[in-house]
């Protein structure tokens, strides 16, 4: 996508430089097990390497209509408590990067439309590495296309300077390393019952991390009735709490399903692995309606 506007001001000038490129990278918490991006499509979501996993793959696929190259490589990412993530160069205390014991290839990858490819990525110098966690972000970064030689702007409508904002999309995939028993222990707290302007209902809540290693699963709401009836109101597949991250706040909007009266009842919520984990519930809390 290009987008050419037209500044006549050195100060606009600069602003349009400035932002002339700009990277979105999606976060780690949409539902299912592939990972999307504009047309790039990455299956699994996210890598865990434990026990005695030595090497495993990404399938990547283009579905646009374009050819797409990619440059890939590592982000080290820290996870706030409101669940954003912020690029460092230095972990954290508590936090180890997992970049210096893997490898991968290849580096740069060029899908035609419909084209698939396999990445691999390898544990290395696993006798160097202590009992814990350690996490890294493989990245994946978009060419942006070169426009054919030969082929010239329409400046026919332009009377100044014109600068070519070029979009370039990216999205990481968390690849983590486990070595050792687990002491990660999760509750939940604060939860609180919210209504928007629009009336949509939202749950708001905290979520309680301590241990040597992050949790990672899915958050299901139920609503029982005075009478006792159940029903699933709410469902976020795959979401994390990294280590060393102790805390995560989240909202989650609720089903406004018929016969749902949220002024009497109660909700009952559950954190829990999901079936390629082995499953089993991590934490579960329930909030009296009135």
């Amino acid at each position: 996508m290009r987008v050419v506007g037209l500044f006549q001001t050195p100060i606009a000038i600069k602003k349009a430089i400035f932002f002339s490129f700009f990277l979105i990278v999606l976060s780690l918490f949409s539902s299912g097990k592939v990972m999307a991006q504009g047309n790039l499509l990455i299956t699994p979501r996210r890598v865990v390497f434990e026990g005695k996993k030595r090497m495993q793959e990404l399938n990547l696929a283009n579905t646009g209509k374009d050819t797409a190259t990619y440059n890939i490589s590592f982000k080290q990412i820290r996870m706030t408590e409101g669940g954003e993530f912020v690029e460092i160069t230095q972990p954290d205390m508590g936090q180890n990067f997992a970049s210096d014991n893997l490898r991968f290839f290849p580096r740069r990858v060029t899908l035609a439309p419909n084209e698939a490819q396999l990445v691999k990525m390898q544990l290395t110098k696993i006798n160097q590495l202590q009992s814990g966690e350690y996490r890294s972000h493989i990245y994946f970064r978009s060419v942006p296309q070169k426009k054919p030689l030969g082929e010239k702007e329409d400046r026919s409508k332009a009377k100044g300077l014109s600068v070519s904002l070029t979009p370039v999309f990216g999205i990481t995939i968390p690849v983590i390393i486990r070595r050792g028993e687990s002491t990660a222990q999760v509750s939940l707290s604060n939860l609180e019952l919210i209504r928007d302007e629009d009336q949509t209902f939202k749950l708001k809540l905290k979520f309680d991390r301590t241990g040597n290693m992050s949790v990672y699963g899915d958050i299901r709401v139920d609503y029982i009735s005075p009478e006792g009836k159940l029903s699933q109101i709410g469902l976020v597949k795959g979401f994390a709490v990294y280590s060393p991250t102790l805390a995560r706040t989240f909202s989650m909007k609720l089903d406004n399903q018929d016969g749902i009266d949220y002024t009497k009842g109660k909700l009952h919520l559950v954190y829990s692995r999901q079936k390629a984990d082995k499953g089993g519930v991590l934490c579960e809390a329930e909030l009296n309606l009135h």
